[in-house]
């Protein structure tokens, strides 16, 4: 079912979980939405999937919904993923590995072991995406936006 030919019935159950009424009225409690592009587009192609695991709503576009079921995927879907963006390379230990890197994100300031150059997968001529040592996804959305000393701190790693 595809959520623009429904109209689609979100809501919270007393547990918290979400719950989907479809169109013939049959609820499904403890539905989970999933998105089929997390970093590359993360508002198009979100599944919701039942409690068994089947897809019981395909959504092309998160922006196509009401602002109520929108906002409750949204609200379940940022309590689920943590990608931390990074904005900038504030200081690098070490320019050998493992070293500490002290970066600034879009949730803080935080610090974190690179255990290897291995650990910096790049997903686009633009997307970065580094697993530190405890298996913590960031993201760097756009090197190029990045202010100048980051991307020279990033580079000796590339």
């Amino acid at each position: 079912m595809s959520a623009e030919a429904a109209s689609l019935s979100l809501s919270r159950d007393a547990f918290g979980r979400l719950v989907l009424r479809d169109a013939d009225g049959t609820t499904h409690p403890g539905v989970v939405p999933v998105r089929a592009f997390p970093i590359s587009a993360p508002g198009e192609g979100v599944s919701l999937l039942g409690a068994d695991g089947r897809e019981r709503v395909w959504i092309e576009r998160l922006s196509s919904l009401d602002d109520t079921p929108r906002v409750l995927i949204e609200e379940e879907l940022a309590a689920r993923e943590f990608v931390p963006q990074i904005r900038e390379i504030r200081a690098v230990s070490s320019f050998f590995t493992p070293s500490t890197w002290h970066v600034a994100t879009d949730r803080g300031e935080t610090r974190f072991v690179l255990r290897g150059e291995e650990s910096i997968r790049r997903l686009s001529r633009k997307v970065l995406l580094i697993a530190d040592e405890n298996g913590v996804h960031y993201l760097v959305r756009d090197v190029e936006a990045l202010d100048p000393a980051s991307r020279k701190l990033l580079d000796r790693f590339m």
